[in-house]
């Protein structure tokens, strides 16, 4: 049960708002469809990892969410930090991203 609510916090404060952010850079700055969509299967594909962590550390899935939320992270480098494996596509991002 305690899971569950910690992945729907993730899912809710900190995925969607993740994802929402990054893909309204990248559709701003006009990036390559291909781009758009590695991001986008990152962030799908970084879902486990960072329900992981929120469990093992609420307390960094709080101030990591907070942070996001008022714009002191960044949520590329919440993705990076938190599932490795996005580090290309967020590389591949990085141009487009303001």
């Amino acid at each position: 049960m305690l899971h569950d609510l910690i992945a729907w916090f993730v899912a809710v404060f900190l995925l969607n708002p993740l994802q929402a952010e990054i893909q309204s850079q990248l559709e701003a700055s006009r990036a390559p469809v291909a781009v758009v969509q590695q991001v986008t299967q990152c962030v799908s594909a970084a879902a486990p990892a960072l329900i992981d962590r929120a469990v093992g550390d609420p307390w960094w899935a709080i101030s990591t969410a907070a942070g996001t939320w008022i714009g002191t992270t960044t949520p590329d480098g919440v993705l990076r930090d938190a599932a490795p494996g996005c580090g290309p596509a967020m590389a591949a991002a990085r141009p487009f991203l303001g």
